[in-house]
């Protein structure tokens, strides 16, 4: 089977598929507390549906498959749809993203359904501030679902971190300290243009590089280099006496478009080739309207040729995208 290559030589082998916009949470960047409208639950694509592209998706070089919402786990039925996803001939690697509200209670059966590892989005270790962000009091059930995703085997548990200026940069060096402890994978991420209600600030943006300015202040890191078969945005370093490892993303300062390897599908089956676009691919349409797999292959395909060069946050002509993170897909 051809494998999907895009104009710009890139071999595109990762899907993020998105299987909800529903969310147990109100975090600040990504929504107001009275939430936002919702999805009418028809619009949003079956398990099915998803399960469907996804297999025309792996015929074509896909690995990498990422499960995201919304939140996930609040979808029911969820560790069943990993089961069938984690049985698609050529899928390698199989994760999911969550807030971690839920996980204590489904880390062990994620993992029985063929789920690889998980990405938890933790902003805060502190009650306060946490509850601050995400307009819940749900901290200890985040940290408890940490634990258990380890003994579960979800292994490594990456922990992203987005950090953004006079909100919570004072908590760097707690979250590279616990790598000293944990065996969790760090990720601190550039605070990027998704914040719901207001004008993206580019001046709460703290480059990746003032990041690591700080923790080498508390203790040099170590680069690590990657001898794994998959890789990612991430620039990977660890202290030396450290069980974890810490990492790096840098869409702001240093984009990685130039490596950008993947493809979005929203849960209303809309099809996005950039995080940065509004440029939208309808699939479920087309899919209820009794297509065929060619004619879906046939769109993929296309989408894939159309993706652009890079995104544009740093320039004049970036526009902030029109759907919040709980509508594409963390």
């Amino acid at each position: 089977m051809s494998k999907l290559i895009d104009s710009y030589n890139r071999s595109i082998d990762y899907l993020r598929l998105s299987v909800t916009d529903r969310c147990n949470l109100r975090c600040v960047y990504c929504m107001p507390a009275e939430g936002i409208p919702l999805m009418d639950f028809h619009d949003i694509l079956r398990y099915e549906e998803l399960l469907r592209i996804a297999t025309i998706a792996a015929r074509h070089g896909i690995t990498k498959l990422r499960i995201t919402g919304g939140e996930p786990l609040v979808r029911k039925g969820i560790a069943e749809f990993i089961k069938e996803l984690a049985r698609l001939p050529g899928v390698e690697d199989l994760s999911l993203t969550t807030n971690g509200v839920l996980l204590k209670e489904f880390a062990s059966s994620l993992k029985k359904a063929g789920l690889t590892r998980v990405n938890v989005s933790l902003d805060s270790l502190r009650p306060e501030r946490f509850n601050k962000i995400t307009r819940g009091d749900f901290l200890n059930n985040v940290l408890e679902g940490l634990e258990e995703a380890e003994m579960a085997g979800l292994n490594p548990v990456k922990i992203n971190c987005v950090v953004i200026k006079e909100f919570n940069d004072d908590e760097i060096l707690d979250f590279a300290e616990l790598t000293k402890k944990k065996p969790y994978h760090i990720r601190f991420i550039e605070y990027m243009p998704f914040e719901a209600g207001a004008a993206w600030d580019r001046d709460k943006c703290i480059s990746s590089s003032q990041i690591m300015e700080k923790i080498n202040s508390l203790q040099n890191l170590v680069p690590l280099v990657n001898l794994e078969k998959r890789t990612g945005p991430a620039r990977r370093y660890k202290f030396h006496d450290a069980i974890g490892e810490i990492g790096f993303i840098s869409p702001v300062s240093d984009h990685f478009c130039g490596s950008c390897n993947r493809l979005r599908l929203t849960a209303d089956g809309k099809l996005r080739t950039c995080l940065f676009s509004d440029d939208e691919i309808d699939i479920k349409n087309v899919m209820r309207g009794g297509c065929t797999d060619r004619e879906l292959e046939d769109l993929l395909f296309n989408a894939v040729r159309k993706k652009p060069e890079r995104h544009h946050i740093s320039d004049n002509i970036f526009k902030k995208c029109s759907r919040t993170m709980s509508f594409i897909g963390g």
